[in-house]
Order: structure tokens, then C-alpha cells, then sequence
């Protein structure tokens, strides 16, 4: 097949380029979809074919469901020298709100969208290559993505990432999934590849190493137990805390695993032992956030401190942790309270907004969270500070709870005994399930929004 596009300036493009595929040997698999392997020979022929079709433009929303087409669609944009954006969510007000922050761009899928966003392409990967297409090269300096904040903690904003920077961090994570798998490994992940986390352990990792990634993204026990035994060994298993547990609940045996990986939310180490004793395989937690990529990682069922990355340097300030990291063209600081150890590890203390003082006593929601979680009969659960303050000034605590069979009465009564009584939640609800996203995080106005129609309990 012939590349019939031109590939747009995209940032800065003098210095250093790479190949959009490190490894494009023509065998080498990339991806597994539907219990057969893809090649990068195949992908490469997916990509030059898509890459064709795209329209002039400085940036595109990937809006892809399939993780393999989305694979192949933000390998298109870099090679049109496009801008993947990266909305914190696939809902149609985030999908305008980004495709409106950026004039002149458009919308990619591999769905039918009812409303489709403005100058929608819908495409479907072929999945079988004619012919051998030359590798598409990015310079480093190339933006080849903006992802946004979750906005869990306010309004979501967006973070360029840059191509160069990109396979920096990328090779930190791949190195450590290489020394828990001892070499080559698949990938199988429940998180969406727009979130950042997803988009470097399932996207990034076999664009930039040996890795091939499952195209699905299964939540359910049956359905990640399936898909699971499409790859070969060894398996490596990308999840969340709230997935972990649902599947640890479930009790499905699953095919041998090389490790699971977990983030987006704090790892509770009982949770973390239970899944490594039902799985039998290590737990490793990664910390990180949209504005930096993955810095640091720990065995949650055996150590609390966090161990960094090469190259990361942690600096506590008063309004959180300045970060410097090789993937970070300048330091950026986040609001997660860090106490460093001698050897160079580090413990989190709570997020600078999470941390809590009330007559003169302190708290953290994480803490106070885990102590919900903690109620027998409580499936799922979040303590958060409300917005507006009472009448004395005072900014009161709030609880949602997930406990079918206990009453909010009930969970007070458990939670007297483990907090002290200023911090304990008023009002405390219990709801059907908590407003969260596909990669289990609580939109600060999703949980307000559940308490309004509410008298205080």
C-alpha cells in the first residue's frame, strides 16, 4: 500500500525522531484481538491505511472503544503529525469541550455515535496487510498528546505530552514489568487507553518495547478470565482498586499471572494480599498522575513506601511535592504530601487538599475513607469534605456508602468507634453505587450531586 499523506508540523520537529513502532519486525505480535494475533507488519498496514484517510487538522479526539483500534489511531495522528486529545472522558460535554479548546480539530472512532461529535470519522481496522509500508518516524519534540485531569478535584486541564518524553517514561515501566515477567509479556487491561494511565501501560508499552496488548477491555470476573487465556505467557493484568476487588470478591480462578498492576486510586494492603494469595502472583502499585506519568511503584501487600524511578527526585513544599523527572521537560508540583526516607524511598501522607484540621485535630480523607470501607457491609464507600462551610465557619465532612444490607444509622454507629467525632460524616448516605468513572475515580460534582436531593442523615 502506497502512503499517500503528508505528515504535518507538529511542535517542534528539529532533533532526534524515532519510529512510531520500536520493534516493527514484520512477525513480531503487537496485538491479540479476537484469540488471533496481529502483527506489526499488519498494524503498520492498519495505520498507513488510516493515516491516508485522515483529514487536514492540528488534532483529533480518539475516541476508540477497541484498544487495538485505538492503538492504530493514535499511531495515524503522530504519523499525520496530529495531536491525540485525551478528554477525561468519552462523554459528549467532554468531547466538545476539547474538540472547542482546539480549533481545527476533529473526532476519530471505531463506533456509531448518536449524536456524533462534529466531522466524526468513523473507521474499522482491516486487519490484514497487502504489502510491507515503511515505519512512520516522529521527531521527539512532537506533541503527541494532550490528557486531561480527571477532574476529580475541580476542572480538568490538560498536560502535553511529548513524544521523546513519552518513551522515557515508558521504558521505566517497561523495565520493571520485564524483571516480573523475566522477558517478553502481554498485556490485559480493564482501564480505558484515553485515561492516562491506560494509554501507557496498554498503549505506549507496545509502541515503544516488546510488549503485545489485548484489544478488549473486560470488567467482569468470566469476561477477564476469557480474555486472559487469548494471551500467552507470561500475563501481565493493568487494573484498578475497584476492579481488584470486584474480581477478588468473585473468586474466578484465572490463568497464571506474572503480576498485576494497580492505580488511579490508593491500593488497600489487605486488598492487595488477598489478590496475591487468590492469584498468586505480585501486586504492584504505581503512583503517578496525568501531569508527570507513572515515578514510582511498591509491593502494597508487603511495603508502604514507595520506591521512585530512575532519574525522579522528590522536593516537599509547603503546597505539596515538587517533582523532577527525566519525562518532565520542568519540574511540577503536585499536591500529594511525600515524607522521604534515608534511602531515597518515600511515603505518601495524604493529598495537601485531602488533609483535614478541625478544632485543632487532623485528618485525612484517604484515612477516613479506608475506615468506611472498613464497616462490615460496606461494599464501596468515599468520605469527602463538602464545598460550602455552616453557619460557624465550618466546612462539614459528608459520606457516601454502598451497604445493601446496612443502614447509614448502622455505619455511624461502626465508624464512632474507629474516628474521632469531628470528623465523623454528616450527612452519611447510602446510595445504589457511587457516580464513578472507567478508571474508578469520583468526580467531586458527581458526589455532590448525589447528596441534593437528600435531608441530612
Amino acid at each position: 500500500m502506497a502512503t499517500v499523506y503528508e505528515p504535518q508540523a507538529n511542535g517542534q520537529t528539529n532533533g532526534a525522531w524515532r519510529a512510531v513502532l520500536a520493534d516493527a519486525t514484520p512477525g513480531r505480535v503487537v496485538a491479540w484481538r479476537d484469540g488471533q494475533p496481529v502483527t506489526a507488519q499488519v498494524f503498520l498496514a492498519d495505520v498507513d491505511a488510516l493515516a491516508a484517510r485522515l483529514p487536514p487538522g492540528s488534532a483529533a479526539v480518539n475516541l476508540c472503544e477497541d484498544r487495538y483500534a485505538f492503538l492504530v489511531a493514535f499511531a495515524a495522528l503522530l504519523a499525520r503529525g496530529q495531536t491525540n486529545l485525551l478528554p477525561p472522558s468519552r462523554a459528549a460535554q467532554a468531547v466538545d469541550a476539547a474538540l472547542a479548546a482546539h480549533p481545527g480539530s476533529y473526532a476519530v472512532g471505531d463506533v456509531a455515535l448518536d449524536p456524533a461529535p462534529p466531522h466524526y470519522l468513523r473507521f474499522a481496522p482491516v486487519a490484514h496487510a497487502t504489502a510491507t509500508v515503511p515505519v512512520p518516524q516522529v521527531a521527539d519534540g512532537a506533541l503527541a498528546a494532550i490528557g486531561y485531569t480527571s477532574g476529580s478535584t475541580g476542572v480538568p486541564h490538560p498536560n502535553a505530552k511529548h513524544w521523546g518524553r513519552l518513551a522515557l517514561s515508558s521504558a521505566h515501566n517497561d523495565a520493571l514489568f520485564r524483571r516480573l515477567a523475566g522477558g517478553d509479556y502481554c498485556v490485559l487491561a480493564t482501564v480505558p487507553p484515553q485515561h492516562m494511565y491506560g494509554l501507557e501501560m496498554s498503549v505506549l508499552l507496545p509502541l515503544f518495547g516488546r510488549v503485545s496488548v489485548h484489544s478488549g477491555r473486560p470488567l467482569f470476573a468470566a469476561d477477564i478470565e476469557r480474555a486472559l487465556r487469548e494471551l500467552p505467557a507470561p500475563r501481565v493484568l493493568v487494573t484498578t482498586p475497584v476492579h481488584l476487588r470486584a474480581l477478588v470478591a468473585a473468586a474466578q480462578p484465572l490463568p497464571p499471572l506474572a503480576a498485576i498492576v494497580s492505580s488511579t486510586a490508593p491500593l488497600a494492603p489487605d486488598l492487595a494480599r488477598a489478590a496475591e494469595v487468590r492469584f498468586g502472583a505480585p501486586v504492584q502499585e504505581v503512583f503517578g498522575s496525568t501531569e508527570t506519568c507513572v515515578i514510582a511503584h511498591r509491593r502494597s501487600a508487603h511495603v508502604e513506601a514507595w520506591t521512585p524511578y530512575p532519574g525522579v527526585a522528590l522536593h516537599p513544599q509547603p503546597d505539596g511535592t515538587r517533582v523532577e523527572a527525566p519525562q518532565l521537560a520542568q519540574a511540577v508540583v503536585l499536591a500529594d504530601v511525600v515524607e522521604l526516607q534515608g534511602d531515597g524511598r518515600f511515603r505518601l501522607r495524604g493529598r495537601n487538599m485531602d488533609l483535614l484540621e478541625i478544632a485543632g485535630k487532623r485528618a485525612s480523607l484517604g484515612d477516613l475513607t479506608r475506615k468506611l470501607l472498613a464497616v462490615p457491609g460496606v461494599r464501596d464507600g468515599v468520605v469527602f469534605q463538602l464545598d460550602t462551610a455552616d453557619a460557624m465557619g465550618v466546612r462539614r465532612i459528608a459520606a457516601l456508602a454502598v451497604a445493601p444490607a446496612s443502614m447509614a444509622a448502622d455505619i455511624r454507629a461502626a465508624l464512632r468507634a474507629a474516628i474521632d467525632p469531628v470528623f465523623l460524616p454528616r450527612p452519611l448516605v447510602c446510595v445504589d453505587a457511587l457516580p464513578r468513572s472507567e478508571t474508578g475515580k469520583l468526580p467531586k460534582a458527581a458526589l455532590l450531586a448525589l447528596l441534593q436531593p437528600r435531608t441530612s442523615e
